[in-house]
C-alpha cells in the first residue's frame, strides 16, 4: 500500500490545541494552516501558523463549525489533511465524511467509527452487546421529557443527563429530583445543540464516589491496535476535568491489563483507526464500567506522552499517511509519573463561572526537564465569551508521583495571570492538599474538600497592605508635571509645609479596601528591585514578586498572586450615584432565553434569564420572592459583564 502524501496540514480548531498540533507538524517539516473567526484574527494560533484563513463570524456556529468553509479553506491553502483538534467538529461523522468526499485526509478515525462510538448512546449499546458492564441508564432514540422522566424514575435519582454527541462537560446536568428534570433537560439540550450541533441526550445513574480512569488507544490501518497505559482524571468541576495524571495511582498491573485489553477490543470491534480514548468508571472494589469512547485526541494527552516518551500528534500524522504503528504492545514504555492541570479563565469563588477580559499580565513558568506548558494565549490577548475558557495546561513529570506533584506546584507558583480571574490559586490548593498528595482520588474530591479548596476570602493583613502600598509607590512614575522639573508639585513626595512628608494611598484588593499612610522621609525596610519586593526584618530577608501593569499591581503574597488597585474615592463616589440597580450579567455573553415578563410575580430561586457564555448556560435567578419591575434584555442580544438585565421589586405585604 502506497503512503498518502501530506506536506500541508490545516488545523480546524483554535487555542492551545491548535498551537500544540502545529508545533509537531512544523517539527515534521509540514506547512501549517490556521483558521479563525473574525474576533480571533490576532489570536496566538493564528500568529504561529504559516498561513491563516478568516472564516468570519464570532460564535463557533458562525465560524469553526461551518464544514463547507473549513473544506474550502483547506483547498484554498493547498492542505491535503485536516486535524480537528478536540471539541468543535472533532467527533462529527458528517465532517469526517465531507473531508473524505472532498479528497482530503481526516486526522481521525473513519466516519463509521465516529458513528459507532462518537454517539454515547450507540457506544453503550455496542458495549452492552459485547458484554462490557455498563452503568444503568437510558440511551434510546426517544427524546421527549416524559421518556426521560420514566427512565429516571426507573434508574433512581440522582441521575446524570449527558449529550449523546459531546464531551467536556457541555450538555451535562446532575438532576437530584424529579421536579428539576424538565428544566435541566431543556438546558442540556440547548447546550448540546450549541456546542456540537446535536441536541440528543442520554441519562444514566449518577454513581457516587467513582474514579474516572481512561485508556489511551491507538490503531493503524493495518489492523494493529494497542493501548498506551491509562490516565486518572477524577478531579473535576462542572463535570469537566481539572487535574489529570498518568499512570492512575494504585492500579495493579492486572487491572491495567484488563482495562487496556477491554479498550482495545472495543476499538477493534468498530474498525478504529487513529487516536482514541475509552473512558471507564472505576469503583473501590476494582470493578470498572464503560462510560464512553472519545474518538479524538484528548486534552490530557500530554501526561501519556511524558510517561511514554511518544509524540501522539506525530503518530496521528504517520497513521493518516498509512504507516503502521511504530511499536507493539509489549514495547509500550511506562516511565515515571506525570500530572497536568488545566488553567482556566474562571471564578472558583462563584461556582467556577467563566471569566472574560484582557490578559493584562500573562507569564508562564519556565520550561525545562520535566516541565511542559501547552498554551494558546499571550499577554495582551482577549478572552472572549464565545469559546471554552481554557488558557492552557501545565504538565510536570517526575520519577515518581511526589516528584511530579512538587515540580508542578513550583510551576504554578511561577505562573502569573492578571486582567481576568483564573483558577490558578485553586489549582495550587488542590495539588497541595494532603488528600491529593496521598492519592485519595474520586470525582467527589472537590465537593468533599470544599472548605479547604474554596475557602472564604480572608481579611488581608496589615502587612499585606503595607507591602502593597510601598510596591505601588516605588513602582509609580513620580513625575506629575513635565513643564517645570523644579516645581515642588512635580513629585509625589508627600510634601507638607511644617509637617512630616506623608502620602495616603487608597487601595482595593479582592473586594477589600484600605487606606495606607506612607512616611516618605523614614528609612524603609521594603525595597522594590525590578519586580522583586525585598523585605528585611530582624536580619531575615524575604522576596515577593511585584509586577506593575498600568494602574494595577500584581503582588504575590501568602501563596497567591493578588491584584491591587489604587482607588480615587472622589471619582468612585460620583460614579456610585449614576449606577442602576437590578440583577446584572455575571460575564459577557448572549441572552438565549427570557423566562419572565414585567409584572410577573416570582419565587426565590426562579430562573429569570438564561445567559450563554463560553459554550455553557448560566441561569440568572431571583435572590428572593418579588415582582419583575423591568426587563432590559431580549433573546439573542449580546450583553457585557455588569449590564443590568432584570429589576426585581419586593412583593408588597398582604
Amino acid at each position: 500500500m502506497s503512503l498518502k502524501h501530506i506536506d500541508t496540514l490545516l488545523v480546524a480548531n483554535r487555542g492551545e490545541i491548535a498551537c500544540r498540533v502545529m508545533r509537531t507538524a512544523s517539527a515534521m517539516g509540514l506547512r501549517t494552516v490556521a483558521v479563525h473567526s473574525a474576533i480571533d484574527e490576532n489570536a496566538r494560533h493564528v500568529r504561529e501558523a504559516d498561513v491563516a484563513i478568516n472564516l468570519g463570524g464570532a460564535k463557533a456556529a458562525e465560524s469553526y463549525l461551518l464544514v463547507d468553509k473549513l473544506i474550502a479553506a483547506a483547498k484554498a491553502s493547498g492542505a491535503q489533511a485536516i486535524h480537528p483538534g478536540y471539541g468543535f467538529l472533532s467527533e462529527n461523522a458528517g465532517f469526517a465524511r465531507a473531508i473524505e468526499q472532498a479528497g482530503l485526509i481526516f486526522l481521525g478515525p473513519p466516519a463509521s467509527a465516529i458513528d459507532a462510538m462518537g454517539s454515547k448512546s450507540a457506544a453503550k449499546a455496542l458495549m452492552e452487546t459485547a458484554g462490557v458492564p455498563l452503568v444503568p441508564g437510558y440511551h434510546g432514540e426517544a427524546q421527549d421529557v416524559e421518556t426521560f422522566r420514566a427512565a429516571a424514575a426507573r434508574i433512581g435519582y440522582p441521575v446524570l443527563l449527558k449529550a449523546a454527541a459531546g464531551g467536556g462537560g457541555k450538555g451535562m446536568k446532575v438532576v437530584e429530583q424529579e421536579s428539576e428534570l424538565a428544566e435541566a433537560l431543556a438546558s442540556a439540550q440547548r447546550e448540546a445543540q450549541s456546542s456540537f450541533g446535536d441536541s440528543r441526550m442520554l441519562v444514566e445513574k449518577y454513581v457516587l464516589k467513582p474514579r474516572h480512569v481512561e485508556i489511551q488507544v491507538f490503531a493503524d490501518s493495518h489492523g494493529n491496535c494497542l493501548y498506551l497505559n491509562e490516565r486518572d482524571c477524577s478531579i473535576q468541576r462542572r463535570h469537566q476535568k481539572v487535574v489529570e495524571e498518568a499512570p492512575a495511582p494504585g492500579l495493579s498491573p492486572e487491572l491495567r491489563r484488563a482495562m487496556g485489553e477491554a479498550a482495545v477490543k472495543a476499538a477493534q470491534a468498530i474498525g478504529y483507526v487513529g487516536a482514541g480514548t475509552v473512558e471507564f468508571l472505576l469503583d473501590s472494589r476494582g470493578e470498572f464500567f464503560f462510560m464512553e469512547m472519545n474518538t479524538r485526541l484528548q486534552v490530557e494527552h500530554p501526561v501519556t506522552e511524558l510517561i511514554t516518551g511518544l509524540d501522539l500528534v506525530a503518530w496521528q500524522i504517520q497513521i493518516a499517511r498509512g504507516e503502521p504503528l511504530p511499536i507493539t504492545q509489549d514495547q509500550v514504555p511506562l516511565n515515571g509519573h506525570a500530572i497536568e492541570v488545566r488553567l482556566y479563565a474562571e471564578d472558583p469563588d462563584n461556582d467556577f463561572l467563566p471569566a472574560t477580559g484582557t490578559l493584562s499580565l500573562y507569564r508562564e513558568a519556565k520550561a525545562g526537564p520535566g516541565r511542559r506548558i501547552d498554551s494558546g494565549v499571550a499577554e495582551g490577548d482577549e478572552v472572549s465569551p464565545f469559546y471554552d475558557p481554557m488558557l492552557g495546561k501545565l504538565i510536570a513529570w517526575g520519577a515518581n508521583r511526589e516528584e511530579a506533584r512538587l515540580r508542578l506546584l513550583a510551576m504554578l507558583k511561577e505562573t502569573c495571570v492578571g486582567g481576568v480571574k483564573t483558577n490558578l490559586a485553586f489549582l495550587h490548593r488542590v495539588l497541595a492538599h494532603p488528600a491529593f498528595a496521598s492519592a485519595e482520588l474520586d470525582t467527589g474530591f472537590i465537593a468533599r474538600h470544599h472548605e479547604q479548596l474554596l475557602p472564604p476570602v480572608a481579611e488581608l493583613s496589615d502587612e499585606f497592605w503595607q507591602l502593597a502600598a510601598e510596591a505601588m509607590r516605588q513602582s509609580s512614575d513620580n513625575a506629575v508635571r513635565t513643564d517645570d522639573a523644579n516645581s515642588p508639585w512635580s513629585q509625589h513626595s508627600g510634601l507638607r509645609l511644617g509637617l512630616p512628608a506623608e502620602t495616603d494611598l487608597h487601595l482595593s484588593c479582592q473586594g477589600q479596601r484600605q487606606v495606607v499612610r506612607l512616611r516618605h522621609a523614614a528609612p524603609s525596610n521594603i525595597q522594590l528591585n525590578g519586580e522583586l519586593l525585598q523585605v528585611e526584618h530582624n536580619g531575615l530577608r524575604q522576596q515577593h514578586l511585584a509586577i506593575r501593569r498600568g494602574d494595577a499591581l500584581f503582588l504575590h503574597y501568602a501563596g497567591e498572586l493578588r491584584c491591587v488597585q489604587a482607588v480615587d474615592p472622589i471619582a468612585e463616589a460620583e460614579a456610585s450615584h449614576q449606577q442602576q440597580g437590578g440583577l446584572t450579567a455575571p460575564m459577557n455573553g448572549s441572552i438565549v432565553r427570557v423566562l419572565v415578563e414585567p409584572g410577573q410575580m416570582v419565587e426565590a430561586g426562579t430562573a429569570l434569564v438564561v445567559l450563554e457564555a463560553m459554550k455553557m448556560e448560566h441561569s440568572i435567578r431571583a435572590p428572593q420572592a418579588g415582582t419583575v419591575s423591568a426587563l432590559y434584555c431580549s433573546e439573542g442580544e449580546m450583553v457585557s459583564e455588569g449590564t443590568v438585565l432584570v429589576e426585581l421589586a419586593d412583593t408588597e405585604p398582604a
